[in-house]
């Protein structure tokens, strides 16, 4: 196997998922009877296999009747909508079978934790609401959530999901009885959302501990840091430009425990650029190389003798300032495994995209908060199946 260190840094493949006449049936049915082992009745079994099947096979927006279609009659449109919305199988064991099926499968380098937007016209769907989006950068009528990735540099795969919930609908006895939102259910912020689907995830019992990757411009990033540093998770977490952080003192000598932008840090430590193999371009950038700087730092809150970060900056060649600045407990890692981790983003951006949408991840309609759960499971699923058919993948062959 290839390793991170051994692969040019950026060396992303875009690939097209397959056909479905190109899946691997043995692949589709071991996965089917693994991840559905835990549902007690045959029929649901044979419910949630059609499901999946559904989701590879049918084209364009993977409706209820669409998914039934493919079973030749032997599920109806109305049994597989009431196994997704009425029923009352549990989709915690499913996600934690596909945890586990992909960690045995695939070298997951990190988990990246990733916002999902669904917007929607109407106000009846789970979780729906009016308000500013950060990725989209408008107001939306929308659903928001966060996904937990499995990734490498050749893949990735979702294995957990966290429907955001505002007081629209956790106020509203009315709307939280219709969707049948649990009673533990309570207001949170996007960033407490995204640590929360995180530790779900790493709930799943045999899931290795990874670096989390995420993105917190639009979030409070010290709270996230601080949220994961007491789960004693490594983290890399993309930060904005003004986010004060307190600068070790051999960094920029005199100036105290002050708290200075990341910006002001980085424009400190110019000449401690290292050049950075990465063949692709940054977003938006040109296919120029990267130049990184990696500096300690830590929070202003954690006073002094505080645990140390780093907080690494990258400038691609030609342009001013820095493109992007990560915030990281992996202290002793190079730059060139840090910009590794900064490219899985890349990664799961591009495979929610070619794979994740096009399964109709965002397509669930129904008004019920497990319908929802339920779907985006077996969404999930389906990804798994595509991804490994990608990247010719076999269980075992890349298990570490």
């Amino acid at each position: 196997m290839t390793t991170l260190a051994e692969r040019p840094i950026g060396s992303l493949p875009r690939l097209s998922p397959p056909t479905p006449t190109d899946i691997d049936d043995s692949l589709f049915t071991e996965l089917c009877a693994e991840l559905f082992a835990s549902l007690p009745r045959s029929d649901q079994r044979a419910k949630g296999t059609t499901y999946v099947r559904g989701l590879l096979r049918a084209e364009g927006r993977k409706s209820i009747r669409k998914l039934a279609s493919v079973s030749a009659g032997a599920v109806s449109e109305q049994g597989l909508h009431h196994f997704m919305c009425s029923s009352t199988w549990d989709w915690n064991p499913i996600r934690a079978t596909l945890a586990r099926w992909v960690v045995r499968t695939l070298p997951v380098q990190a988990w990246v934790v990733r916002p999902m937007v669904t917007p929607k016209a109407g106000e009846h769907s789970v979780g729906v609401d009016r308000g500013f989006s950060a990725e989209a950068g408008q107001m939306l009528n929308a659903q928001h959530a966060a996904g937990v990735w499995a990734a490498f540099d050749e893949s990735c795969s979702p294995v957990n999901w966290r429907l955001h919930l505002t007081r629209t609908w956790l106020d509203d006895p009315v709307k939280r009885n219709c969707a049948a939102i649990p009673d533990d259910a309570d207001v949170e912020t996007s960033g407490s959302c995204a640590v929360a689907a995180y530790l779900e995830a790493m709930a799943f019992s045999g899931l290795p501990a990874r670096p989390v990757v995420l993105d917190a411009r639009s979030t409070d990033a010290p709270s996230i840091v601080r949220r994961l540093r007491a789960a004693g998770a490594p983290l890399f977490v993309r930060i904005n430009a003004g986010q004060l952080l307190v600068p070790a003192h051999r960094v920029l000598p005199g100036r105290g425990a002050a708290p200075v932008a990341a910006q002001q840090i980085m424009a400190a430590v110019h000449d401690l650029r290292r050049p950075v193999y990465a063949p692709r371009p940054w977003p938006g950038g040109s296919s120029a190389g990267m130049l990184a700087a990696v500096v300690p730092v830590r929070l202003p809150d954690f006073g002094r003798g505080g645990r140390e970060l780093a907080l690494m900056g990258l400038w691609e060649r030609g342009r001013g300032g820095p493109v992007a600045y990560w915030l990281t407990s992996l202290t002793t890692a190079g730059p060139a495994t840090l910009v590794g981790l900064s490219r899985l983003m890349d990664r799961v951006d591009e495979d929610f995209e070619r794979i994740t949408d096009r399964m109709g991840i965002r397509d669930y309609a129904g008004r019920s908060y497990d319908g929802w759960h339920r779907h985006v499971t077996l969404v999930s699923a389906a990804h798994t199946i595509i991804a490994l058919n990608s990247v010719g993948f076999t269980e075992g062959s890349y298990a570490s």
